[in-house]
């Protein structure tokens, strides 16, 4: 392989790195990596004045009486009442606020964790408080967090529960739901919803209502319902923006529609209202450099810039990526190097292009450096990056490490996704370790990720090789088992 010339100086280094510092990966790095080390300096508590004296209030009768006069000598008709009651009702509701302010942050924990069952059983107790009333920004959040999480189904049931107990629903709320039935890919319930919107005159759909809609079907590659949607926007004099183009040039792309998607692109130029940015130029050269066309990739990056859009830190790394997927590490050296000279920061997603380019050809060293490298300058591994290291180290036929990698993700707190899963089991057929395949396939399952057409297809193949048909028809029975089951949980949901 052709030598690689990368330099991993600190990206907290904000001047540009000279030339004669980059650092052949092929070698052993002589310098030692430098190393950010930051010193948190408290200052000292100041001491309150031994000095200092309390005075004493001097007590000329109990607080709620009239000197001279007991409550108990007034008549029953005016008794006051006790003081004591009153500070216990005073503190009761102290606790009780105290009690509701601990529970609102603990709702707002469970949702930032995306832990969307909690914060529901949260949520249930804090409606069960007559004192408490939850605002639209609660419900905002809860639905956009079912949506994420796959629960359309209980978005809508919450979302119909507030507008029983008087919450007005408006459009972004619709909104949120609609899209919550976008990401599970449930079209037609999606265009429910927004039917219900144009019947209420207070909830029209909007911009964003519409290009939600529009991204679901362009997902499913409906576009002749995309075509109806644009329509449609025309006729409510609602102006697609530009993330609605993106959407759409995105989805076009992709299935490498490229005379629709010139026309899109060419309508955005004429426009006034939704000129390309930055998006645009990223989701051009992200479709070409996806596809190995390089030179086709390059040649829009220029047409960007002579438009007069300037790139960004996720443009370099889409650059990067595609140049370190066709090998051409000179090219994709060049482009790190112009991103410390503009002091871009290398980020995660930089760093993982560059493990994946040499993961693909089990150049563990490089990879390991380039690992290493990462973690010295403060930067958090993801799911990407150790499925990245995985498959390195199983094309390299370093198995060990492998395991190790896996027991560095759990310590990491890394999320164990489907796509994770599927890098073990891939690691495990390379190793013909056939056993230890089905058992990081069951305990997968046991921790409800769910298998897909890849975890399939890669235990297929490995049995395959060994001549295990009894084991092959068990799995397409369970594949088609569990197709079906998921197929019926949509139409549950759907209903």
């Amino acid at each position: 392989m052709a030598s690689i010339s990368v330099s991993f100086s600190s990206s907290f280094i904000s001047s540009p790195i000279p030339q004669d510092k980059c650092k052949i990966l092929h070698t052993p790095n002589p310098n030692p990596i430098l190393r950010l080390i930051r010193c948190g300096i408290a200052a000292p508590a100041s001491k309150a004045s031994s000095s200092s004296s309390s005075i004493a209030k001097k007590r000329h009768w109990k607080e709620g009486e009239f000197p001279g006069i007991s409550e108990t000598s007034l008549p029953e008709s005016r008794r006051r009442t006790p003081i004591k009651n009153v500070k216990k009702k005073l503190d009761r509701k102290l606790k009780a606020k105290a009690w509701v302010n601990t529970v609102t942050e603990t709702l707002s924990d469970r949702i930032d964790k995306k832990q969307w069952l909690q914060a529901l059983e949260v949520f249930d107790m804090l409606r069960e408080q007559p004192f408490y009333e939850p605002k639209e920004g609660t419900y905002m959040k809860l639905i956009v967090l079912l949506g994420r999480s796959g629960q359309p189904q209980r978005a809508h049931q919450l979302f119909n529960t507030m507008v029983e107990e008087g919450c007005e629903p408006t459009s972004e709320l619709y909104t949120a739901l609609l899209a919550a039935y976008c990401r599970s890919n449930l079209i037609d319930e999606a265009f429910c919803i927004l039917n219900e919107m144009k019947n209420l005159p207070l909830c029209q759909p909007d911009v964003y209502t519409y290009s939600t809609l529009i991204k679901a079907c362009v997902d499913a590659s409906k576009f002749e319902l995309v075509e109806l949607l644009y329509e449609e926007m025309d006729e409510r004099s609602i102006t697609p923006n530009t993330v609605t183009q993106n959407i759409v040039l995105s989805g076009y792309g992709k299935v490498g529609k490229f005379d629709q998607m010139e026309k899109v692109l060419s309508n955005m130029l004429e426009s006034t209202t939704c000129k390309p940015d930055v998006w645009t130029m990223n989701t051009i050269i992200s479709i070409f450099g996806n596809k190995g066309q390089i030179d086709t990739m390059e040649r829009w990056y220029e047409k960007f810039r002579n438009f007069g859009i300037e790139p960004e830190t996720r443009t370099f790394n889409i650059l990067i990526g595609a140049y370190g997927k066709k090998r051409m590490y000179d090219k994709m050296s060049s482009v790190m190097e112009y991103m410390r000279k503009l002091q871009f920061p290398w980020t995660t997603s930089t760093y993982n292009n560059v493990i994946e380019a040499f993961a693909a050809v089990g150049d563990a060293t490089n990879m390991e450096y380039t690992f290493n490298q990462m973690r010295a300058e403060g930067m958090k591994a993801d799911n990407k990056t150790f499925c990245c290291l995985i498959n390195g180290y199983a094309n390299a036929g370093l198995f060990h490490k492998v395991i190790s990698s896996v027991r560095l993700a759990k310590k990491f707190e890394v999320p164990e996704n489907t796509t994770f899963y599927n890098a073990i089991i891939s690691a495990c057929a390379k190793a013909e370790d056939l056993i230890e395949m089905e058992r990081v396939f069951n305990r997968m399952k046991d921790n409800q990720c769910q298998p897909d057409d890849t975890t399939y297809s890669v235990m297929v193949e490995a049995y395959r090789k060994e001549g295990m048909n009894d084991k092959i028809y068990y799995l397409e029975q369970e594949k088609q088992t569990t197709t079906m089951i998921s197929d019926d949980e949509k139409s549950e949901e759907a209903n």
